[in-house]
């Protein structure tokens, strides 16, 4: 007999898990259209050509290859399962680009997949939540990112800090340092700072060519301390040489002015070690972290001012954030932070002594189900008990008991499953019960 299992890094989902991963999910779509971005989907599997070489070295190694796909081995271009939504989104935009309204604002709720070891946090198949503003680089949409992470984090009551960098910043660096072509392998490196420490850093950085004198350079900057402003101040001072480094110092006080005009109260830290290792970024970088659980970024992102090119759309800048559904899911799970009720649990359960008192149960739970309240009847007119005990295992809050009396009066016996108190209400006083 074979036994059941899934492949690691990916997981089963109970009703109870689904309610709370629906609950995230249309929390977060909420946000994103309050501020005016539409959704749109894509397929799971994307041609390799599309995926190959625009998540650097890294993440080329991670994705997963279509082995087999029903077409004739040697007519096939090769395909693989979607690494991000973004590559796919700058796909969209340039197949679709007759068809869309510039600025694009767009959001996208999917499943992707990374052949990744499995670890705390980390799966191998997981949602992503991603919005994205693509048509314009107006810092105006860095600000609206920031004030949508904020707006999504004080809904579900998660206190959170955002860190702040500027790839641009980052190539002023490498420029201080005297290793202007060594960017990406300077930003692959310092990404993992959190993860594997100064010196493991400082090695594999050495590994990939840098010289010591750099690495020397490198270690003043990777050690920065003080307030945004103060980092800002040094940071102009030692990128002045630099028409880059200036440039991403600008944009980042910008941003920052900004965030202060519209009254953003969200903690955010310039971070000038923070990276994030995909290669096509190219100016404001976000990160997200929870404060009160250990656990990786639960959000990222940043701008991107030729991903189009690369599909033959050149010169079209954007800038985008996503939200780690799973991470977010395990975060508010260790805070014991979902709310007692979801929207789309069973608010009251019909529970029938015999045959007539069922059918009457049904009429009334049609009648309920047309003014928007989630019923159930239990199908059958078991022992009182059975069915007492199927709502509480399904922590229904309100049991419609029918029993003789009940039927000659059309009325019900209303019980609170939390209280224990009962009362007989005819069809209009439950609806409007129910619904407070």
């Amino acid at each position: 007999m074979q036994k059941p299992a899934i492949p690691k890094g990916t997981r089963d989902f109970s009703p109870l898990e689904m309610a709370r991963r629906n609950y995230i999910f249309s929390t977060i779509r909420s946000v994103f259209s309050r501020f005016g971005f539409e959704q749109i989907e894509t397929p799971a599997m994307e041609l390799m050509s599309t995926l190959m070489g625009k998540y650097g070295e890294e993440g080329d190694k991670l994705l997963f290859r279509i082995q087999n796909s029903g077409e004739k081995a040697n007519e096939a271009p090769e395909k693989g399962l979607r690494y991000d939504l973004t590559v796919p989104f700058a796909r969209y935009v340039v197949q679709h680009r007759e068809e869309l309204q510039f600025p694009f604002r767009r959001y996208q709720i999917q499943p992707v997949w990374r052949a990744d070891r499995p670890q705390k946090g980390r799966y191998r198949e997981f949602y992503q939540c991603d919005v994205d503003v693509i048509g314009t680089d107006s810092l105006v949409n860095e600000l609206e990112l920031i004030q949508i992470i904020e707006e999504v984090y004080r809904r579900f009551g998660i206190r959170v800090c955002l860190k702040l960098n500027n790839r641009k910043i980052l190539a002023g660096i490498a420029e201080r340092i005297g290793e202007p072509d060594k960017l990406v392998d300077i930003t692959v490196a310092i990404d993992k700072l959190d993860k594997i420490g100064l010196e493991k850093v400082n090695e594999e950085m050495k590994e990939r060519g840098l010289s010591d004198e750099a690495i020397d350079k490198l270690q003043p900057i990777l050690a920065l301390s003080g307030t945004n402003g103060e980092k800002l101040e040094t940071m102009a001072e030692l990128l002045k040489e630099s028409e880059v480094g200036t440039k991403g110092v600008e944009e980042m006080r910008e941003v920052l002015r900004l965030c202060e005009i519209a009254g953003v109260t969200l903690p955010i830290e310039l971070d000038l070690t923070l990276a994030r290792g995909l290669n096509y970024y190219t100016g404001a970088i976000f990160e997200v972290k929870a404060l009160d659980v250990t656990i990786g970024s639960i959000t990222g992102g940043g701008r991107y001012d030729n991903l189009t090119g690369i599909f033959g759309l050149p010169g079209v800048s954007g800038v985008g954030v996503s939200f780690g559904a799973d991470r977010i899911y395990d975060v508010l799970t260790e805070l014991n932070a979902y709310p007692t009720t979801m929207t789309d649990a069973t608010q009251v359960l019909f529970a029938a002594f015999g045959e007539k008192e069922l059918e009457m149960a049904i009429r009334w739970a049609a009648r309920l189900r047309r003014e928007g309240i989630n019923t159930e009847v239990y199908p059958s007119p078991a022992k009182m008990k059975k069915q007492m005990s199927y709502a509480d295992g399904k922590k229904i809050p309100y049991v419609a008991i029918i029993g003789g009396d009940e039927l000659a009066e059309n009325r019900v016996m209303l019980k609170d499953m939390t209280t224990g108190e009962q009362k007989k209400v005819e069809v209009e006083e439950l609806i409007r019960l129910l619904n407070e």
